[in-house]
């Protein structure tokens, strides 16, 4: 596990209506504080990342669909320098993921259809000068390739 990645198993709730999904709540051991929520689409196939923050933490969950999830730490003073790790989350896994900051990240959608995933970042967005920092997701110094593992 990277340090400072924290995962947490998500709590359904299912009756004879649908169901209830608990994502985060502000008594959870890792909640620090709270910027904004949004959501973010991938379509099939599609890689969104690599991207990381300097200050922000990420707080993420995939409510449809499913979707793979990797980081990569960046961080000079981390016991973890250079480690990668992969999740498979969404339906049929539901997790949050909190991602530190200096903790690349991305996401591909898995399957047949779009995976929508929440995040609900420590701080609020500044159009300004945002805290986000952009890292081909291809070619790049993060050894990863995001094609299909056949095996």
């Amino acid at each position: 596990m990277i340090d400072g990645v924290v995962v947490k198993k998500l709590k359904v709730i299912p009756d004879e209506r649908g169901l209830l999904m608990e994502i985060l709540r502000n008594d959870d051991e890792f909640f620090d504080s709270f910027g904004q929520v949004y959501l973010s689409v991938a379509y099939p196939g599609v890689v969104k990342g690599w991207h990381y923050h300097k200050q922000q933490t990420d707080r993420m969950a995939v409510v449809c669909g499913m979707a793979k999830i990797v980081l990569y730490d960046l961080r000079d003073d981390s016991p973890t320098k250079s480690e990668l790790q992969e999740f498979f989350i969404g339906e049929r896994n539901p997790l949050l993921i909190r991602i530190p900051p200096g903790v690349a990240h991305g996401m591909k959608a898995i399957g047949a259809g779009a995976a929508f995933m929440i995040n609900t970042p420590s701080h609020v967005y500044d159009y300004q000068r945002p805290d986000e920092f952009r890292i081909p997701a291809h070619g790049s110094e993060i050894p990863y390739d995001w094609s299909l593992q056949d095996g």
